[in-house]
């Protein structure tokens, strides 16, 4: 059995939604998480681009 894993964008999608869900419910800790979610995202999107 292969373990699959999330693509970059994907990811970074998934912490978009979760900044604005922090930004709407007024929670400061759910919208820094997506906020970092977010930048390890853009570099795991970095470094695959590199690695090509």
């Amino acid at each position: 059995m292969t373990e699959r894993t999330k693509s970059p964008s994907a990811e970074h999608l998934k912490a978009s939604v979760k900044e604005a869900i922090g930004k709407l419910t007024g929670d400061a800790r759910v919208e820094a998480e997506g906020q970092r979610q977010k930048r390890a995202a853009r570099a795991a999107k970095a470094t695959e681009t590199r690695d090509d």
